[in-house]
């Protein structure tokens, strides 16, 4: 079950991002700050919703609409406990992204990555899920690290 996020997940969802070896110190600071701003402040400028496994939080999303539009969101964070992978979680918390954004009458979905090798299965994740890369950023995050843009444009179904 995917629900929305509450304040008395914040130590699970925080101890899930500290597991995560692909991310950096400084990444899992940020994933750390956006759970804790949304558990303080609630959710204003972005979304975190959790993926339950029975009684059981095993990955979440983080989604929000872009600043000075009116239908484009960004997808900070798709997260599952190492624990829980290959279990399709990621592409169930992908897929409940999209229909947000589409329930928030969005159009675009936009995701950053990086170009390091090891992120080389999470850019695959996203062009086997129908993302186009839109641009590649030289020396971004630091240099010979790119930035790459992954874009889906939404349509809601008839």
């Amino acid at each position: 079950m995917i629900r929305k996020f509450h304040k008395e997940d914040s130590d699970k969802l925080k101890n899930i991002v500290r597991k995560i070896n692909l991310f950096s110190d400084i990444e899992k600071t940020a994933a750390i700050e956006m759970i804790d701003s949304a558990a303080l402040n609630g959710q204003n400028f972005f979304n975190i919703f959790v993926y339950e496994n029975g009684d059981e939080i095993v990955g979440y999303h983080c989604t929000g609409k872009k600043a000075l539009t009116d239908g484009s969101f960004d997808l900070y964070w798709i997260v599952v406990d190492p624990e829980h992978q290959d279990k399709n979680i990621g592409r169930e918390l992908l897929h409940h992204a999209e229909e947000f954004v589409l329930n928030e009458n969005g159009r675009w979905i936009l995701i950053e990555t990086s170009s390091k090798e090891e992120m080389l299965p999470t850019r695959k994740f996203y062009l086997r899920n129908n993302y186009t890369i839109l641009t590649e950023i030289k020396d971004f995050y630091s240099k010979g690290e790119h930035m790459i843009l992954f874009g889906k444009y939404l349509k809601k179904n008839k």
